[in-house]
């Protein structure tokens, strides 16, 4: 990771340039949100599944992976 002075990093961003040579993404995180999975069980009507199913289908992802989206 490169280091510049914070004066240095205010313009970049003020700017609009490109500063993530310049942050350290793994320690990143997004502020108030729950970083853990929490598995809920939940009645859909079987029409709703088929339809999650088409649209995982075309987007190449699992049933699973639409919900989150």
């Amino acid at each position: 990771m490169a280091t510049i002075s914070a004066e240095e990093f205010d313009k970049l961003f003020d700017e609009g340039g490109d500063i993530t040579p310049y942050l350290d993404m793994s320690t990143a995180r997004r502020p108030n949100q729950e970083h853990t999975a929490k598995r809920i069980g939940m009645d859909v009507p079987e029409e709703m599944v088929r339809g999650l199913d088409r649209a995982a289908a075309r987007m190449g992802m699992n049933r699973q992976a639409v919900i989150k989206v």
